[in-house]
């Protein structure tokens, strides 16, 4: 089941930054909390999947600016999107179920575009839902999608 992200699930996409970033953790320059704090801001939205009380993913999008910017920043109006699930639950389409549901939610609130900061070997998962590489450095591939 998927349903909206609310304030008391702050605490849960916390949890789910170690999962989306777990290839980045090792660098302590690298603040991922950016992602989760002081939700509820203008862009902030997202959906988690669960099995009654119990979540086990999550995909959000949230707006930087420029003066800060997140690992796949675009610009300022382009919100970036996060999506992980725990490992026992990978493999049956709920990331995929995830992603949709949020691609979705974002063309209603009206963007016309999201992006993503992924490993090299992720991006044909987000190829199958639209995304484009237009950045590479490093270790990272910044991709989006047009809404």
């Amino acid at each position: 089941m998927l349903r909206p992200v609310d304030q008391q699930d702050t605490r849960f996409l916390r949890d789910m930054l170690r999962h989306a970033y777990h290839w980045r953790l090792g660098d302590p320059d690298l603040p991922v909390y950016r992602y989760v704090k002081s939700w509820g801001r203008r862009g902030d939205a997202g959906v988690i999947a669960s099995a009654g009380p119990n979540a086990y993913g999550a995909a959000w999008y949230r707006l930087f600016p420029a003066s800060a910017p997140g690992f796949g920043f675009v610009d300022e109006e382009t919100p970036e999107l996060t999506i992980a699930v725990v490992p026992s639950k990978r493999g049956h389409g709920t990331g995929a179920e995830l992603l949709e549901a949020l691609l979705e939610q974002a063309r209603a609130e009206g963007f016309s575009r999201i992006s993503l900061s992924a490993e090299p070997g992720q991006t044909g998962f987000y190829e199958k839902h639209g995304f484009r590489e237009v950045r590479r450095e490093d270790r990272t591939v910044t991709m989006v999608a047009d809404l």
